[in-house]
């Protein structure tokens, strides 16, 4: 292949992400929109292009965006997004060097995720009415509270990935990879209720559980509104949104378990660093832990 002019490489490298990373549209949307971003601020000063840029200027544009008010999380993105696109150049011979490789961003703090306590997770499971779409929301919410979806592994489940007599459901996680989860009996339950006014909802082609009015598989958007809307109707403090949901099962998971692989393996997170953002357990269940297993913490006991 000829080389492209260098104001072309993005629209290459997003056709890569795209068509062999096969990456979702709303994660190639935010590489477009970091990518576009820096190459704007990169212009505007006058520092380079992506030929000639290197670290320093890479670094003055990750000052001059930090000082504009974009998030140490934001700018640890675009420079992730840097390094990617960098290194997709590299594979195709276009450029040798990765300006990113020793650019770090400003440290962003660590944000406890939202979760929901039991009590208040069994409020929000009680839908009111018979009507098809509250059967829907009851299964849409049971079942991400059930398996800690991520919205995007639920409205991308088929009827052919259900195994309900066995209480599994095999869904597609971040980089296509497949993983297959326990489904609770509430949450089974709730999808065998839901399935004949599913039947009657979808159009003759359409093989996804959940649908919408109009027959068609819900988008994530639609599920993000439907559970604020139940939220609301709940009283549930603070929104309710489908990550919530998730953050909640990973927190009751490791309260209950402490098995920390077993949770890292039920959300699919590559690294387990991640899943460690669930472990503020209760303080008493660690300090019962540790008078159990520490040699030297063992207490002696009066007679």
């Amino acid at each position: 292949m000829k080389q492209p002019a260098v104001s072309d490489w993005p629209t290459h490298f997003l056709h890569y992400l795209r068509v062999e990373r096969q990456l979702s549209p709303h994660t190639l949307s935010n590489y477009r929109r970091d990518l576009e971003r820096l190459q704007q601020l990169l212009s505007d000063h006058q520092l380079a292009n992506w030929q000639t840029l290197d670290e320093a200027a890479l670094r003055y544009a990750v000052g001059q965006l930090h000082a504009e008010g974009l998030s140490g999380r934001s700018l640890q993105r675009l420079l992730s997004a840097c390094r990617a696109f960098y290194r997709f150049l590299s594979r195709e011979g276009w450029c040798t060097r990765n300006p990113a490789l020793s650019v770090q961003a400003p440290k962003a703090p660590r944000r406890l995720p939202q979760t929901l306590d039991t009590e208040q997770v069994s409020a929000l499971l009680e839908v009111k009415g018979d009507e098809p779409l509250d059967i829907r929301d009851r299964a849409i919410m049971e079942l991400i509270y059930s398996s800690g979806l991520r919205v995007s592994e639920l409205v991308g489940i088929e009827l052919r990935d259900l195994d309900l007599a066995e209480g599994e459901i095999t869904v597609m996680g971040k980089g296509r990879k497949t993983r297959r989860l326990p489904v609770g009996r509430l949450a089974v339950e709730a999808i065998r209720t839901w399935l004949p006014e599913r039947n009657k909802l979808a159009s003759p082609d359409e093989t996804t559980l959940f649908v919408g009015q109009r027959g068609r598989r819900l988008t994530t958007r639609a599920v993000e509104q439907r559970l604020q809307q139940r939220g609301a109707e709940q009283g549930t403090q603070g929104r309710v949104y489908p990550h919530r949901l998730r953050h909640s099962f990973a927190s009751h998971m490791l309260e209950s378990s402490g098995d920390l692989r077993a949770v890292q393996e039920l959300l699919g997170h590559a690294n387990i660093s991640t899943t460690q953002i669930y472990t503020h357990l209760d303080f008493q269940h660690l300090m019962d832990v540790y008078e159990q297993a520490h040699p030297r913490a063992r207490q002696k006991r009066d007679d």
